[in-house]
């Protein structure tokens, strides 16, 4: 095998291993807080904000504005967070957390995107502009030229 063979290997592996990470922490989540772990990615984001509009979360979360209003439903349902229309523009939805959305939050470890999300916060503006560009380029290479 190759060099380069043996390179693209160890890239591949490295890769599932942060796939196989992922789905673990979401199935741990899953199980032990009974809470989807994109709902949690969303109490934490509104944990760093005073209110967000359901635009911003759908911005941060990167979904569909049906299935953004579907999950703040479920979640304000569940008591985490509440919706309360603006004064100024009654379009606007503002979503706040709640004591038991907090609750939620101080019970669940730190783990997966969530994590990863804190520490990439720490790198320098230059490792964060490597990383994105071979980040770019995985996500070019996964869509693939070939068709089945």
């Amino acid at each position: 095998m190759s060099t380069n063979e043996q390179l693209a290997d160890q890239v591949f592996h490295q890769f599932l291993a942060l796939t196989r990470m992922q789905r673990q922490y979401a199935r741990r989540i899953i199980d032990e807080q009974s809470i989807r772990p994109r709902d949690l990615s969303v109490l934490r984001f509104l944990s760093e904000h005073d209110a967000v509009t359901v635009s911003q979360i759908q911005e941060y979360i990167q979904h569909s504005p049906s299935t953004t209003s579907t999950m703040i439903a479920d979640m304000e349902a569940a008591g985490y967070v509440t919706r309360t229309r603006s004064h100024e523009d009654r379009r606007v939805v503002f979503v706040t957390l709640t004591a038991a959305g907090r609750a939620m939050l101080a019970k669940t470890p730190l783990g997966g995107s969530p994590l990863l999300h804190r520490e990439l916060r720490i790198l320098s503006a230059e490792r964060l502009a490597e990383m994105s560009s071979v980040l770019t380029e995985l996500n070019t290479l996964m869509q693939g030229q070939d068709t089945l």
